[in-house]
């Protein structure tokens, strides 16, 4: 038995910290003195010391320590694994903004450019479908698309997370600062998980909005739903599929043609839930006049091929009709889900545009809810 100061020293714990990792029933003393109270630990138990330690200096929360410390090895790791990809998006918004106020503080900002969004959104039900759970959103500060899980209401679990965001459109009038507009955002998507918890304890739903303010977009994603951004004719996706296939092409064991076919591609690793067990990806985003952006559900990404949606946004037609056209095209692949699209072009306010809010969730086949924004 080694009595705490010796325990502390081997493995590089202090006394205190090891004290509190017994409060949290991280690591309890093998044997405790009644008379005295003086904690002794055994030897099999520094192995233990020395995993919490590491995930300590990984910048691991207790309550989550304590669960990887509960998995077998295997799951432990994947644990470890995905807490390190949070770890290294939230560096990298961290790193943007730092960019940015260095730039601001040294009188290196770019000069305000007074920009818009024109915009439309639609979603209807897949013919085979007899509900419709995906909802779209597109107004002058947020656009947002989300598709909830059939069987736990998700009729009504999409439109409660986007409908938590709203409120994000009573500061259509203000000016957020950019290190302000990425927080405001995260905090909007903790009270969609609150929002979808009041309607069901097994509430699931995929998220991807972006909320917008002078020339700067931030983006909170979750899920298969996805953001991409048209930019000198050429359409580039802006978010990550939270899917199971994905992991595997990232992981370089299955391609992207594969994938299109393998028969676990809808199964999701991350979801929007009541318990806030995932968190979304966060990312900022530089706008320019002339962009355009496209937010969908997956019954149109996973049908209508890339090639096609870039020739349907990079032509004539106006948000309203681009959204239209892109439905359509996922009906003529057989729309075997429901489809939410949002459609937003990037414009100059000179002078000021009028601007409406459209929200919509289809209302059964043929029924179209969309309209400029």
């Amino acid at each position: 038995m080694l009595s705490i100061g010796a325990f502390a020293r081997v493995t590089r714990l202090s006394p205190k910290a090891l004290r509190l990792y017994d409060k949290f029933g991280l690591l309890r003393p093998a044997v405790v003195d009644e008379a005295s109270g003086y904690r002794f630990y055994a030897e099999a138990q520094l192995e233990q010391a020395r995993l919490i330690a590491w995930l300590r200096r990984l910048g691991m929360p207790l309550a989550e320590i304590q669960r990887v410390c509960a998995l077998p090895p295997e799951s432990a790791a994947e644990a470890v694994a995905r807490h390190w990809e949070q770890v290294e998006a939230e560096t990298a918004a961290r790193a943007r903004l730092a960019g940015f106020l260095i730039d601001h503080l040294a009188g290196r900002a770019a000069a305000a450019v007074t920009l818009g969004l024109r915009c439309a959104a639609s979603a209807r039900p897949g013919p085979l479908r007899d509900t419709n759970d995906d909802f779209a959103y597109a107004g002058s500060r947020l656009l947002a698309v989300a598709d909830g899980m059939r069987g736990h209401r998700g009729d009504q679990v999409g439109e409660a997370a986007i409908g938590a965001l709203k409120p994000l459109e009573t500061l259509a009038d203000l000016t957020i600062p950019a290190d302000d507009l990425l927080g405001t955002l995260a905090e909007a998507v903790r009270e969609a998980e609150r929002a979808i918890a009041a309607i069901s304890e097994d509430a699931v739903t995929t998220l991807t909005a972006l909320f917008w303010s002078g020339s700067r977009l931030a983006l909170a994603h979750i899920g298969d739903t996805r953001a991409y951004r048209l930019r000198d004719g050429e359409l580039g996706q802006i978010t990550h599929d939270h899917t199971y296939v994905q992991e595997l092409i990232d992981d370089g064991r299955l391609t992207t043609a594969e994938a299109a076919v393998h028969p676990q591609r809808a199964l999701l690793v991350h979801a929007l839930t009541p318990g806030g067990g995932d968190s979304p990806d966060l990312s900022m985003h530089d706008a320019r006049a002339g962009d355009r952006y496209l937010l969908c559900t997956d019954g149109l990404s996973t049908v209508v091929p890339a090639a096609e949606m870039c020739s349907v946004l990079s032509g004539p037609a106006d948000p309203q009709q681009a959204v239209g056209e892109l439905i359509g095209r996922a009906y003529r692949y057989g729309a075997p889900d429901n489809v939410a699209v949002v459609v937003a072009d990037v414009v100059r306010l000179d002078p000021p545009s009028d601007s409406s809010v459209v929200a919509a969730r289809g209302a059964g086949p043929g029924g179209d809810e969309s309209g400029p924004a």
